[in-house]
């Protein structure tokens, strides 16, 4: 079979290096470069996490170029639950590989330019705000004929938000980025906080982790009980939501998910609802749907999946 080829768009954070990990061991996705962005940290640390993350993986042949340093039009906000350097008290060693010299949105566009030329459609896994896309296609639009689907963790429909009372972290970050991405007319997986709450990385789970997933386990029991929220009131349960890994477990085991196609909308202008984002399940608006949300998670199955992929770190042969 071959290789999905993959742009991974992050910003590290303990989430966003879960989602990397499983990345890494994963064959079927062909992991043609790393662009980080400001978001759960300022760039320089994402940028910084990234190629930690690369290495502890052991994949310091995947390219990291280094994204925007801050949103379209807003001034930056930064993560509030990944720690002083966003992976929690996690230490890693000094990167050793140093990140490229193009920066993320030239690299997008060489890229995707590329794509469309030969027919040959990438999907861009969006783990973060999505600024550095935007800003591609702002500059360049004719890259979209290269994208063959965003799948994106991001907002927040039937489920509150979590850094505002209507926003998910990521479209409040960079809500005119959102706006572009949603208006582009790529197709979209959107991967939302309905789906991620329904995922929850308790503390029974990171022993579970830890005893399967080889030379990584200490560090990756570090991150993972790093992200135990600890609020029962609202997750039913102690842990943490796993956001951004179910973009790589919807690309490679999409029975596990269900979809509804409906029409997005990203507020842009509103303070007290600045990063809202409303889906429009019933047509009022008369526009077409531009996303895929997903509704439905099987929560026991995702579990599992992240069990077998990380266990691979223990196998022989995983650097």
């Amino acid at each position: 079979m071959t290789a999905i080829p993959i742009i991974i768009d992050c910003d590290p954070g303990i989430d966003d290096s879960i989602a990397l990990l499983t990345a890494f061991v994963s064959p079927e996705l062909d992991i043609l470069g790393i662009t980080p962005v400001s978001g759960n940290q300022p760039l320089p640390q994402a940028l910084r996490n990234t190629l930690q993350i690369c290495e502890l993986g052991g994949r310091n042949d995947i390219p990291v170029f280094p994204g925007c340093t801050r949103p379209l039009l807003r001034e930056p906000i930064y993560g509030q639950f990944h720690g002083d350097t966003g992976l929690g008290n996690t230490r890693l060693p000094e990167p050793v590989k140093p990140p490229e010299t193009i920066g993320a949105v030239d690299f997008l566009i060489d890229r995707l330019t590329l794509a469309a030329d030969a027919g040959h459609g990438i999907t861009l896994c969006c783990l973060g705000p999505l600024t550095n896309i935007a800003m591609a296609l702002r500059i360049d639009p004719r890259i979209a004929a290269g994208i063959e689907r965003v799948v994106m963790m991001g907002g927040a429909y039937r489920e509150p938000g979590n850094r505002t009372m209507t926003a998910e972290f990521n479209m409040l970050v960079d809500p005119h980025a959102a706006h572009v991405v949603f208006s582009s007319g790529i197709p979209i997986v959107a991967l939302s906080l309905d789906a991620t709450h329904q995922v929850i990385l308790g503390p029974e789970h990171v022993s579970q982790f830890a005893r399967v997933s080889g030379r990584i386990a200490d560090r990756l029991a570090e991150l993972m009980a790093f992200w135990d929220r600890n609020q029962v009131e609202r997750y039913g349960s102690r842990g943490g939501p796993l956001h951004d890994p179910l973009v790589i477990a919807w690309l490679l085991a999409p029975r596990l998910f269900q979809t509804r196609r409906a029409r997005v909308f990203v507020e842009y202008e509103s303070e007290l609802c600045m990063g809202q984002t409303i889906a429009d399940w019933y047509d009022k608006s008369g526009q077409e749907p531009n996303a895929d949300i997903v509704t439905q998670v099987d929560a026991e199955g995702v579990i599992a999946f992240f069990l077998d992929r990380l266990s691979r770190y223990a196998a022989k042969g995983v650097a």
